[in-house]
């Protein structure tokens, strides 16, 4: 049940590998690329004390020793105070160019952690080993690293890939639902955005994918084909000068409703994403680009599946539509002062334009916030 994506960057290429179990092989997979038999692995405290012991206890047995750093769980880790915890320490470590720093947690730790290792000694090699599903999916494949500012999110950063992803679908078992389904909000984006056959297959088989009794080839099959499409996209635009800013499909409004909410546990950022696709989809069906369909069938999916998919879902108060899309103005696909959305012709059928009215987007913030 294992599966490999391999990203084939020139001088960069790695391989993604996906399955469950995969913890307890992390020593003989990493020991390839060891030039000293020691890693130094940064995680956070909640996937510390469900897994930190059995990766160690798995390295050791392979002859690895390791040290670990346990940093606060919580997109507030994502900040400069804990970027330059983590890169102390492992000057500390006497961590050298030719060893591997390990990334041993869900997103956050991995955009802390690759950055980290982007800057120590003007770059070092880390392995990703992503615990939770968005992780596994999105963040911990491409090389984005980063931390985010007050004016936005993932602002300060680098990109900077991975020697090795281990992605263990085990792991999974032991996520909430609240946290897994924030994972299969980036799921769901790779249908939306370019495979409209495997939005089909999700909505069929995506209620089948989470709680204890998941079916483990599914999982495995989902993580799979998400990873695969994010690899092809990477590999024709790695720095995103183009196509891969398709990935980004509703994260415009995500970035802005996770900045409104102070980047707080009132919004995960796989819900950002989902109502972001769903707003997106609006959009697109607004300008004609679409049936007016499409968007009642992303929500009706997200619907089934249990999911935030409307500003009205999110808790506590937001700012109003203004302040909404001056926060959409701090996004990274801004060009020129001009904000660039990811909009759709059909589900799987996205693309990237700068073409939008403000007007028009006004007009879907303001009737979303008035459901609320």
């Amino acid at each position: 049940m294992i599966e490999t994506v391999h990203v084939n960057l020139p001088g960069r290429a790695y391989d993604v590998v996906i399955g469950p179990g995969l913890l307890a092989e992390a020593g003989p997979r990493m020991t390839p690329f060891l030039r000293r038999p020691k890693v130094s692995i940064v995680t956070e405290e909640n996937v510390a004390k469900l897994h930190l012991a059995d990766l160690q206890k798995g390295l050791e047995d392979t002859g690895i020793a390791s040290e670990a750093l346990v940093l606060p769980a919580g997109e507030g880790t994502k900040s400069w105070p804990y970027l330059e915890q983590t890169v102390e320490w492992l000057l500390a470590q006497k961590v050298e160019r030719g060893d591997i720093v390990v990334a041993f947690g869900g997103g956050v730790i991995g955009d802390l952690v690759g950055f980290a290792a982007a800057t120590v000694r003007r770059g070092v090699r880390f392995v990703q080993i992503p615990t939770s599903l968005l992780a596994q999916v999105d963040s911990s494949v491409g090389g984005k690293t980063g931390i985010n500012s007050p004016s936005g999110k993932n602002l300060i950063g680098a990109f900077h890939q991975p020697t090795l992803v281990l992605a263990d679908t085990a792991l999974l078992g032991t996520l909430t639902e609240r946290d897994f389904l924030s994972g299969y909000g980036e799921v769901v984006k790779y249908g939306l955005l370019g495979d409209e056959d495997f939005f089909d297959w999700l909505e069929e088989a995506g209620p089948g994918l989470k709680g204890d009794g998941a079916d483990m080839a599914a999982r495995v099959w989902a993580v799979t084909r998400s990873v695969q499409m994010k690899a092809d996209i990477v590999e024709r635009d790695e720095t995103e000068q183009g196509d891969r800013a398709l990935l980004n499909l509703g994260h415009t409004f995500c970035h802005a409703l996770e900045a409104a909410t102070g980047y707080s546990d009132r919004l995960l950022h796989g819900e950002g994403v989902a109502i972001g696709c769903a707003l997106a989809f609006e959009v697109s069906s607004r300008l004609g680009l679409c049936a007016q369909e499409a968007p009642s069938r992303v929500r009706a999916h997200l619907t089934a599946m249990g999911m935030k998919t409307d500003l009205a879902d999110i808790p506590g108060d937001l700012p109003d539509a203004k302040a909404l899309l001056a926060l959409m103005g701090q996004d990274k696909k801004v060009v020129d002062g001009q904000l660039r959305f990811i909009l759709a012709r059909g589900i799987g059928e996205a693309f990237v334009t700068a073409d939008v009215p403000a007007d028009l987007v006004l007009d879907v913030l303001n009737d979303a916030l008035a459901m609320r």
